[in-house]
C-alpha cells in the first residue's frame, strides 16, 4: 500500500558455503524508512564474549534502536539485548557506532538476531541467522616482540589477546607472517599454526629488513583468525668484522 499505509521489502540472502541465512526487511509507514543497519556480529571471546555492532547512519533523522535475539526453533526464547553507543565527542559521518551484546549463548545452537530502526518514517530491519561457532574471531596478539638470536637467527615472542578471557580452557593457535623486500621484488612467508607463543626462524639474512605480524584462530579452528597484529619491523644485525 502507499500513502498513508505502508511498505515491505524483503531480500533473503544466503552465503553459499555458510550457515548464515540473512533477510533484510524494510517497513515504512510514509515512504521514508531509515536505512536497513549495516550489523556485524563477532564472539572475540568463546564463548562469552559476542558483540553485535553498526553504524550510526551519516544523513539521519533521530532514530531509535531495538535489539532482540532468540534460539532459531523457540519462539518464546526472544530475549531483548542491551544496547550501547560509542563514538568521539564531535560526531562525524559514521563516527558513533552502536553495540549489542549477546550474553550467555548456547554452543551449537542456531539464533536469530533483529535489529530494528525506528524513526518518525517508518522503520528497518536487519534480521540474521547465525551459530556462535561461526562467528568466532579474536583480537589480535599483543606485545610482538622480535629479538636477534644467534648470528641469523631471529626469535619471535607474543602474548595472547587481553580480551580472550578463557585462553586457559579454550586455547588459541597463532600464525606468524614476515615480509621482507629484495632488488624492488616483495616476499612473504605464512608460518604455522603453532599453539606457542614464540617461534624461532633460521637462516635470515643479515643486513636485511623484516616485518613481522601474528593473529589469533581458536585452538579446534573455530570461526576466523584474528586481524593481524601490528607490525614490528627489525633488521637482522651483520657480523662485525
Amino acid at each position: 500500500m502507499f500513502g498513508s499505509a505502508f511498505v515491505t521489502v524483503a531480500l533473503l540472502i544466503f552465503v553459499p558455503g555458510s550457515r548464515a541465512l540473512d533477510l533484510l526487511r524494510a517497513t515504512a509507514t510514509s515512504g521514508d524508512p531509515p536505512s536497513i543497519p549495516k550489523v556485524h556480529c563477532r564472539c572475540a571471546s568463546y564463548p562469552n564474549g559476542t558483540f553485535c555492532s553498526w553504524p550510526q547512519p551519516a544523513v539521519s533523522s533521530p532514530t531509535h534502536y531495538i535489539a532482540t535475539y532468540r534460539e532459531r526453533h523457540r519462539q518464546s526464547s526472544t530475549k531483548i539485548c542491551n544496547i550501547t553507543s560509542s563514538g568521539s565527542s564531535t560526531p562525524s559521518p559514521d563516527s558513533e557506532q552502536w553495540h549489542c551484546h549477546l550474553p550467555n549463548l548456547k554452543l551449537l545452537t542456531d539464533y536469530i538476531i533483529n535489529i530494528t530502526a525506528v524513526h518518525s518514517g517508518g522503520s528497518s530491519s536487519y534480521l540474521a541467522g547465525f551459530m556462535l561457532e561461526d562467528i568466532v574471531k579474536p583480537d589480535p596478539p599483543v606485545d610482538v616482540r622480535v629479538s636477534a638470536h644467534k648470528s641469523r637467527n631471529l626469535l619471535v615472542e607474543w602474548s595472547p589477546p587481553p580480551t580472550w578471557a578463557s585462553h586457559h580452557i579454550f586455547p588459541l593457535k597463532y600464525q606468524i607472517l614476515y615480509r621482507w623486500e629484495n632488488q624492488g621484488s616483495s616476499f612473504s612467508v605464512n608460518l604455522g599454526p603453532t599453539d606457542n607463543t614464540k617461534i624461532e626462524l633460521k637462516g635470515l639474512i643479515p643486513g636485511r629488513a623484516y616485518q613481522f605480524q601474528v593473529c589469533a584462530k581458536e585452538l579446534l579452528g573455530l570461526g576466523h583468525c584474528s586481524s593481524w597484529s601490528s607490525p614490528v619491523n627489525v633488521i637482522i644485525p651483520r657480523k662485525k668484522t
